[in-house]
């Protein structure tokens, strides 16, 4: 059977971040990807003009749609916007038969908010405990966790605590951090593992939230055990930035032509 993916997240216009930058990604892994749009966004490199909800209905519609007729291998959220979609999307999420990554995109790389405060609560209750892997950015662990993320024992402290919240494994991303770029994850058997990356300075880093994780689930799709499928997304997620196309006059995308490896 043809490998398939799913993403249910936002449109980015520019085409770097969103349901855009995870049908690339799903491409280039070999994988055939199917969307489900959540929002529209009015925003390029630079700037965030506009965000639109989609109505819920339309959501879950999507949804039903895709998976009566093309049933996905493995499926991530992106940008949910309000809890009404959140809510949407976990009531159809509790019957998913393949694993689910949820990204929990809070904030956009310009700092306009990409889910409200409701919304946040709302993930927490319904759609964590839905989560196959969690991946959170520190700004969204540090959220979920309640504390702020400083060092590489921050964050396997905070996905410990994240765990605690109902998803069965966490992948604590620490891009942020100075040093070595290192990712934590924790396994729902309790064992931790370390992914580490060099550190490339550069602005143009919009969508890697997005490609990440979109990378990760096209890995799953293929039959990717799950440290597999990270260590795979992660040395392409780093090539990705790395040779990134240098576009618009801000923070622009990643190179999703990338060459996938392994």
């Amino acid at each position: 059977m043809y490998p398939v993916a799913l993403t249910i997240a936002g449109s980015d216009p520019s085409g770097g971040a969103g349901v855009q930058a995870d049908l690339k990604t799903f491409h280039q892994f070999g994988v055939y990807g199917e969307a489900v749009l959540t929002l529209i966004t009015v925003q390029n490199t630079q700037r965030v003009d506009r965000v639109e909800c989609l109505d819920p209905r339309l959501v879950t519609e999507q949804i039903d749609a895709v998976i009566q007729d093309i049933p996905p291998r493995a499926a991530k959220t992106g940008a949910l916007g309000n809890h009404h979609i959140v809510e949407a999307v976990a009531q159809r999420a509790r019957s998913f038969s393949f694993p689910l990554v949820v990204d929990p995109v809070m904030i956009s790389k310009h700092g306009a908010p990409l889910m409200t405060r409701e919304a946040q609560q709302m993930l927490q209750r319904v759609l964590l405990p839905c989560a196959w892997l969690l991946t959170p950015n520190l700004h969204e662990a540090s959220a979920l966790a309640g504390f702020e993320i400083t060092s590489l024992e921050d964050m396997a402290r905070a996905a410990e605590k994240i765990r605690g919240l109902g998803a069965r494994n966490v992948l604590v991303k620490g891009g942020h951090l100075t040093g070595k770029a290192a990712d934590w994850l924790l396994l729902e058997n309790g064992e931790s593992l370390v992914f580490e990356s060099e550190r490339i300075i550069t602005p143009h880093t919009h969508g890697t939230g997005c490609t990440y994780s979109a990378a990760i689930t096209a890995s799953l799709a293929i039959g990717l055990p799950l440290p597999e499928a990270i260590r795979r997304a992660k040395a392409f997620i780093t090539e990705a930035i790395r040779s990134n196309p240098g576009l618009g006059g801000g923070s622009g995308p990643v190179n999703h032509h990338a060459p996938v490896k392994g």
